[in-house]
């Protein structure tokens, strides 16, 4: 590992990020750059380091969703010659979450956990191919996901060079997403990179999401003006690519940008997302406000604003379809998650209840 002297603040560590912390004498602060089931890469003041949790944290952790990821800025203490101790997880200004179904069997999920993907970032850059893969409802999807997460989207429609008609997709999904920056970019020809690098300003931190083989290792790539990352062709019988990302990591632009690569994700399940499907679908839910009652279910009640829309053509069935679609799917998560929760609590209090017994003198 590397022992050079780090500026935090050339990876996102600000003062003004935590103008009240205070660091306990022996501790430093750090960034999570890496993560290998269980162990970590982390920069700190000292360099870069080999960093595990320490052992307390892991009892003290309430869910997996506590648990460092990529981009979480933690406070540590250094081992420049050995292993790190991982001490504590710093608050999140923003984090990217997806349902961990690690408790199914034969179909049925017992449990449903929190998995995040990665943490403290300033843009969510959602990918998705310009080939025959393309999909508005993953648009959709992946635009919710961004909302709620605590930062500002942008789309990158990738593979331009491939497609003769890109404005028609930028004109679509600026039209379901105001205020949402839309570029239609090329890595093999360079089209619709400069767009993307104003964004990409020193200490900003962007997460690159995308399913496998929509080319974000070679983006990644084009940025750096070097190869940071492994590429692959994609399958010529579907568009598709097999994974090149196998791990989640955070790399330094020339620029002073940050950036979080992802595997590719062959489908995204939203992890408490009403907010985020309520930004993603503001042209849907801001009629739905507009209804004479507060609990109008939008199908034939007096007064509903939301059918007006509808009849008048301002929102498209499809668009309505698409969000109730959504709405059920993040309500299953949501209900699934509340009960795994209530259920690790209270397994935890029977824990305690009996330890307590077991001390007791009579």
């Amino acid at each position: 590992m590397s022992t050079e002297h780090i500026d935090l603040a050339d990876y996102g560590f600000t003062v003004d990020r935590y103008p009240t912390l205070d660091i306990p004498d022996g501790l430093l602060p750090g960034r999570i750059t890496a993560a290998h089931r269980g162990l970590f890469t982390a920069v700190c003041p000292l360099g870069e380091l080999s960093a595990r949790l320490r052992g307390s944290f892991l009892h003290g952790a309430e869910s997996a969703g506590d648990y460092p990821a990529v981009g979480d800025f933690v406070l540590l203490r250094a081992d420049p010659g050995g292993q790190s101790l991982i001490e504590r997880v710093l608050p999140r200004f923003s984090k990217f979450s997806r349902p961990d179904y690690s408790g199914h069997a034969a179909g049925y999920v017992k449990t449903i956990l929190e998995q995040v993907v990665a943490a403290n970032f300033d843009w969510v850059f959602f990918m998705t191919s310009l080939n025959n893969d393309y999909s508005a409802e993953r648009v959709e999807r992946y635009l919710a996901a961004a909302w709620q997460s605590g930062a500002q989207p942008a789309v990158l429609l990738t593979k331009s060079d491939l497609c003769p008609d890109s404005e028609r997709y930028i004109y679509e999904i600026e039209g379901h997403s105001p205020g949402t920056p839309v570029f239609a970019v090329s890595a093999l020809t360079g089209d619709g990179l400069e767009g993307v690098r104003t964004l990409l300003t020193s200490g900003t931190t962007a997460i690159f999401l995308g399913m496998s083989g929509v080319g974000k290792s070679t983006l990644v790539n084009a940025l750096a003006g070097r190869d940071l990352m492994d590429t692959r062709a994609i399958r010529e019988d579907d568009g598709r690519g097999r994974h090149t990302t196998t791990h989640r990591e955070l790399f330094r632009l020339p620029s002073g940008a940050l950036v979080i690569d992802t595997p590719g994700m062959r489908e995204l399940s939203l992890w408490d997302a009403d907010d985020g499907l309520d930004a993603a679908f503001s042209d849907v839910t801001r009629y739905m406000e507009g209804c004479r009652f507060s609990d109008c279910k939008h199908q034939n009640e007096p007064g509903c604003a939301f059918q007006q829309a509808l009849h008048d053509g301002l929102v498209t069935q499809e668009r309505y379809e698409g969000y109730l679609k959504l709405r059920r799917e993040a309500g299953f998560t949501n209900d699934k998650a509340a009960y795994a929760q209530s259920k690790r609590e209270r397994n935890k209090n029977i824990a305690k209840f009996t330890k307590n017994r077991g001390k007791a003198t009579w």
